[in-house]
């Protein structure tokens, strides 16, 4: 039989999109308009947008230009995003997983804004936590460690423990920079060598343990495929 992986933590930071909410339809929607509109291969601009500030993926796909028309541009799509909800639905699992964490510490750490985030937990039937470190928080992307160091900072938890849910690359790279462990979720977090691997948060059970500390239980399921 096999054994169910455990990580025991005080607190967990939760990303949003491709974690929480499925917005891969929206987010291809509008950076593939984005990218058509600069001459871009639009296949090329996806490998970069997920995880990062709008304006952050600006700046490595077009290293070139003046950051104040990457932060013009990323107010734009922010807004378009925001306006867009169709197809925006939740993860599997995520709302038992939300429901498990009530009374438990935990933030979202998102690259999204209070509007964008509100908009899309929303519109997949989720809460928003509580606590909550949205682009207007913070002065860096991630990758940059800013957003979760934020939380845990927030919570009163320190970094080591803390276990971040992320789905990207950058993401992912934030988590570990802030010395945290990490979950992976969905396909896009396998080729990133998370800590723990799952395809959805469909039977992740979280329970508290006493003393400030909680338990993350994840079923025993095959390898999440590519």
């Amino acid at each position: 039989m096999t054994v169910p992986a455990v990580l025991t933590a005080r607190a967990l930071l939760l990303d949003m999109d491709g974690t929480l909410v499925n917005s891969d339809a929206v987010v291809e929607r509008v950076w593939r308009r984005w990218a058509d509109r600069h001459g871009l291969d639009g296949d090329e601009v996806m490998k970069v947008v997920h995880g990062r500030q709008g304006y952050a993926s600006m700046a490595v796909l077009l290293p070139g230009r003046p950051m104040e028309q990457n932060y013009a541009d990323n107010a734009r799509l922010l807004a378009e995003e925001t306006a867009d909800l169709d197809g925006v639905v939740a993860i599997p699992g995520a709302l038992d997983f939300l429901a498990s964490l009530r009374g438990l510490p935990h933030a979202l750490v998102t690259s999204a804004d209070v509007a964008l985030s509100t908009a899309r937990m929303g519109a997949a039937g989720l809460r928003l936590p509580d606590v909550r470190v949205t682009a207007e928080s913070v002065g860096a992307s991630k990758p940059d460690p800013e957003g979760f160091m934020k939380a845990a900072a927030e919570l009163g938890v320190a970094p080591a423990d803390c276990v971040v849910f992320e789905d990207s690359g950058a993401g992912i790279s934030a988590g570990r920079a802030a010395g945290m462990r990490v979950v992976g979720v969905g396909p896009r977090a396998h080729w990133h060598r998370p800590d723990v691997v799952v395809g959805d948060l469909t039977g992740v059970r979280v329970e508290g343990v006493g003393e400030g500390e909680m338990r993350v239980v994840f079923p025993a399921r095959p390898p999440v495929s590519a």
